[in-house]
């Protein structure tokens, strides 16, 4: 296995899945969002995986720019506003491969054990 946690450094559900790989001693490479983002390919990779733009973005985020996103009807230009402003991504990102989850799934990662 080799797991990825894209998270924020303050989210609780990012601690908690950080948590739920240590207790089984999993071992997981932790990337902060805010701090260094995704690259392009990760990027698309998640979005495949998860189903979508809608998925990936936080609509519950306090940012001014999810009101706008509420709004867009284009997908691309929305994508390119969440891989611009990782502070409206949903976290946290957990990937295994080829497969990824968004927010805390620990029945999901109990699958790729």
């Amino acid at each position: 296995m080799n797991i990825q946690i894209f998270g924020k450094s303050k989210c609780f559900d990012t601690k908690k899945a950080e948590r739920y790989f240590k207790e089984r001693r999993i071992k997981y490479q932790f990337i902060d969002l805010i701090k260094y983002g995704m690259s392009p390919k990760e990027f698309d990779a998640v979005l495949r995986a998860v189903g979508g733009v809608d998925e990936l973005t936080d609509w519950n985020c306090k940012d001014e720019q999810i009101t706008l996103m509420r709004y867009m009807d284009d997908k691309r230009a929305k994508e390119d506003k969440l891989f611009d402003n990782p502070n409206l991504i949903k976290t946290p990102i957990v990937r295994n491969g080829k497969q990824a989850t968004v927010g805390y799934c620990p029945e999901v990662w109990m699958k790729w054990e």
